[in-house]
């Protein structure tokens, strides 16, 4: 049973537990989102000034990994507790204890289990606000970056068809002229220079039409383990320049998938080419590539500088590169993107520990 207490001082404590709603109310109002520490430990505070006898009181608020405390610790005590939900889903939980050496459970009054259940109840619709609020940027960004990719892919494409016929004039004119100039060799090196270049050019309109998903598929039923062990093979003398170790482990020696080969060993290639530019010397990459009934997973991990985490929502954007001018297009991990989407697939990277990234691509079955 509930202590004994006088009328007045029963009034002193309704007092104390409305100020106590009326001041976490008004923290909640005028919070900020992005961090809501300063609040949840004020509300602790709060709580803890709310309950009978407050000078003996601790007040612990939990919301999923972070924890806030008020008031005297101790392990052994007596305590009322309250669960803080989410859209019904339990993410935390407030508690308010004494020492039990000097209290019992009946310490507490019913008035302040119905106040930590209310407060309780409103940092729960803090949390649910804050996550309604984070979904709703999340959606809009994702429509803009869907806005942006299909107007860029309407542009890239018209650029792609309209570079072919040029880049194909001067490659096929840069042959008869060195046919021409047979015996000149500085004639023959210009023009070697020169069908450099326009093949460069070629291969970079290329990745355009694979971005703009302007070039067709041939998907056929394959073994994809041989087609990512060719592809990884191709990159051994990228390897062997920086003293590179690619371990390759493939479960299965049959992984059957529906896929276009070349545009598979696009995506390998591109990932490992990038993960061998990144890595330092004698460094480690790991290709891991695993099925089960449902799903077909590719690791590639490396051991480099890691992907800043503010740039990495536009990895795999077109034209973004964090490599010096010169040395990359920022077309590679946008083609690849494209690529794993027509297959109906997903790629996300995290961090490598203790140092680099790791990609992963998740192939359907079905």
């Amino acid at each position: 049973m509930s202590p004994l207490i006088s009328a007045e001082e029963k009034l002193n404590e309704r007092i104390k537990e409305l100020t106590c709603l009326y001041t976490v109310s008004s923290y909640i109002a005028n919070c900020n989102l992005d961090d809501l520490h300063p609040t949840l430990k004020a509300i602790s505070r709060s709580l803890q000034g709310a309950v009978l006898y407050s000078e003996d009181a601790s007040v612990e608020i939990k919301v999923e990994e972070a924890l806030f405390f008020a008031g005297k610790k101790s392990e052994d005590q007596v305590f009322i507790v309250s669960a803080i939900k989410a859209f019904n889903i339990p993410i935390g939980s407030i508690k308010v204890g004494y020492l039990k050496s000097k209290f019992s459970a009946n310490t507490f009054l019913n008035e302040e289990k119905q106040l930590l259940n209310k407060v309780a109840s409103e940092i729960g619709n803090l949390i649910e606000r804050k996550q309604i609020i984070e979904k709703e940027a999340m959606s809009r960004r994702q429509i803009e970056r869907a806005d942006r990719l299909s107007i860029l892919g309407e542009i890239t494409a018209g650029i792609a068809h309209e570079l072919n016929t040029p880049l194909a004039n001067i490659l096929g004119y840069s042959e008869l002229l060195k046919d021409q100039f047979e015996g000149d060799k500085t004639a023959i090196n210009d023009l070697d220079k020169i069908m450099n270049s326009a093949i460069y050019s070629r291969e970079v309109v290329k990745k355009l039409m694979f971005f703009s998903c302007d070039m067709p598929q041939q998907m056929a039923l394959t073994n994809i383990t041989p087609i990512i062990k060719d592809a990884i093979s191709l990159l051994k003398p990228n390897f062997s320049k920086k003293h590179i170790v690619c371990n390759v482990d493939i479960e299965d020696a049959q992984i059957p998938f529906r896929v276009d080969a070349i545009q598979l060993t696009q995506v390998i290639f591109n990932l490992v080419i990038n993960a061998i530019y990144f890595s330092p010397e004698r460094g480690l990459i790991n290709v891991e590539v695993i099925q089960n009934a449902t799903q077909i997973i590719i690791e590639i991990s490396d051991e480099g500088s890691g992907i800043n985490p503010e740039k990495g929502e536009n990895i795999f954007n077109p034209f973004f590169t964090t490599k010096p001018v010169g040395e990359g297009s920022g077309l590679g991990l946008s083609v690849v993107h494209g690529i794993v989407k027509s297959h109906k697939g997903s790629i996300k990277h995290r961090p490598n520990s203790p140092k680099g990234t790791i990609f992963t691509i998740s192939f359907p079955k079905n």
